[in-house]
């Protein structure tokens, strides 16, 4: 973590944390800052918290909250259909990556559906047919 970064919300993270590892051969470890769910080497979840600044810019947020995200790969119409829509989507820091505002407004079935698209972009081949096969 670095040093002076907020901490996200553990229930936050917990909540994606539950979706992330049902995931085949899917991994939760720490990152340079907030926790990240990877398959492979290949991040497909990143929650972090915005401190005060970043969440002015991102979110408008400008009473000092602490807000927390989390970022996803997603491409195509998606991508653009989600910045389309604005808060609680956000447009982020690559060209395939989604930030999502995680709070009491959440949609969390839909969040789940988004962290699965983000899984099967990142994932190989294998591990997306057993996914498959699973029903997901």
């Amino acid at each position: 973590m670095v040093r002076g970064r907020p901490e996200p919300d553990a229930e936050l993270v917990e909540r994606v944390g539950e979706v992330a590892l049902s995931l085949p051969g899917s991994h939760e470890e720490d990152a340079w800052t907030g926790v990240r769910w990877r398959v492979r080497q290949r991040t497909f979840a990143h929650v972090v918290a915005l401190h005060h600044a970043d969440a002015v810019d991102r979110v408008g947020v400008t009473d000092g909250r602490t807000v927390t995200v989390v970022t996803l790969r997603s491409a195509g119409e998606e991508r653009a259909a989600l910045r389309a829509i604005g808060p609680p989507y956000l447009d982020s820091w690559a060209d395939d990556v989604v930030a999502v505002v995680l709070d009491e407004d959440t949609d969390w079935s839909e969040l789940q559906e988004l962290v699965v698209e983000s899984y099967r972009l990142m994932a190989p081949g294998s591990l997306v047919r057993e996914l498959d096969a699973a029903g997901s």
